[in-house]
């Protein structure tokens, strides 16, 4: 496998596996840097141990992501960051609708890329530079294996006494603003019920595809 299928595999890994979640939960204080490494180790094992997952069943994706991700991801704020100034403009019903569509859009795009998890990867984290009174901090870590080590950053922002996980970073390349360049075009374009538009039709067709596995 090159580096750049590697690559692709994991940003799909950690797009499902780090930014799936709508609601809020109360969690036991954790340093950020301990909170990705006990939630990344714990989707990790959990991936390696189910062969449904590894060949991208959508449901047990959800399944997993619902049960060890979703108390740890800020999922409104991802998705009102990715939509970006047109977030306002957007009614209630617009703004749940995006949400929803966005999920299922992460969740079936990237469902595949779990396949792509080996039994010798494991998670190693880099110091962070963060000081108590930060209310956002980056985290640096790297999934190594065969091969190359691949690099994924992990921005978190302070929520009371708990850490939620906004965006994520595979080589230099941020999730959230990947995703904002091309919503500004479609709603440019088409508004912003054209963008939950082409999000259900993207879904739907993805659907389909995976119906047949």
């Amino acid at each position: 496998m090159t580096t750049m299928t590697r690559t692709l595999a994991w940003l799909g890994a950690a797009a499902v596996t780090l930014f799936i979640g709508t609601v809020a939960q109360a969690q036991p204080a954790k340093a950020p840097d301990a909170l990705i490494k006990e939630v990344s180790s714990d989707v990790l094992d959990s991936v390696k141990a189910d062969k449904s997952i590894q060949i991208g069943d959508v449901k047990k994706v959800t399944a997993l992501v619902d049960q060890k991700v979703m108390p740890y991801v800020d999922f409104q704020r991802m998705t009102a960051s990715a939509v970006g100034r047109y977030w306002r403009q957007a009614t209630p019903d617009q703004q749940k609708r995006l949400e929803d569509e966005f999920k299922l859009l992460l969740v079936r795009t990237y469902s595949g890329a779990l396949a792509q998890v080996s039994q010798e990867q494991t998670i190693e984290l880099k110091p962070m530079r963060s000081s108590p009174s930060d209310a956002e901090v980056v985290v640096r870590t790297e999934i190594r294996g065969k091969g190359d080590p691949i690099q994924l950053d992990y921005r978190l922002a302070k929520a009371g006494a708990s850490w939620k996980i906004y965006d994520v970073n595979v080589l230099g390349v941020w999730l959230v603003e990947n995703y904002r360049n091309s919503f500004a075009q479609e709603i440019g374009a088409n508004g912003i019920d054209g963008l939950i538009g082409k999000l259900a039709e993207r879904n739907k067709a993805a659907g389909a595809g995976g119906a047949k596995s």
